[in-house]
């Protein structure tokens, strides 16, 4: 139970896709600490990236986790994927992702992947066109997905809604509503 807000709190599973020793100079010589960028998930369309910095590795990690959880957004899927193709960029990191056919899997390198698997997205090709630095991958990716939007939300801002087929005429939603 969350206890600040009074609401079941929500299992995330976690994967660490980077972590390392990072140094500072300072007056009497070098301060070493550890980074770590950890991705959160719970297999349903919530997804999540956090970094965690601190004198010892596992502390680093326990506040990627943390981070990660503040950070958590809400991915449009389209069963088994994603609505439709999407850049993301984040500083010289750019990732592709495009929907796949059901039964294709995550085709993607080591920072995309794991976002796709804790985010339950299970058909997906994708690829990283710019700097290959996990850090920026695995936040191109999250910028991807912030700018999917799904048929009904696409449909609504078009004016259309309740579309069915073809055929059939779409009923107007009035300005202001939609």
């Amino acid at each position: 139970m969350d206890s600040r807000r009074g609401r079941p709190e929500e299992e995330f599973k976690d994967h660490v896709v980077a972590f390392g020793p990072v140094s500072k100079t300072v007056k009497g010589g070098r301060r070493r600490t550890f980074r770590a960028l950890v991705v959160v998930g719970n297999g349903k369309g919530k997804v999540g990236a956090g970094l965690g910095k601190a004198q010892d590795l596992t502390d680093a990690i326990r506040k990627g986790i943390e981070d990660a959880k503040k950070n958590v957004i809400e991915v449009p899927m389209n069963d088994s994927t994603i609505p439709h193709e999407v850049i993301g960029r984040f500083g010289a990191g750019k990732v592709l992702l495009r929907p796949a056919s059901p039964g294709t899997g995550i085709i993607a390198g080591r920072g995309v992947r794991p976002i796709m698997e804790l985010g339950g997205i299970q058909d997906v090709l994708a690829k990283s066109l710019g700097s290959s630095n996990p850090y920026n991958v695995v936040y191109a990716t999250m910028e991807a997905l912030k700018q999917l939007r799904s048929a009904r939300e696409i449909a609504e801002i078009r004016g259309l809604v309740g579309r069915k087929d073809k055929g059939e005429e779409a009923e107007v939603v009035p300005d202001g509503l939609a």
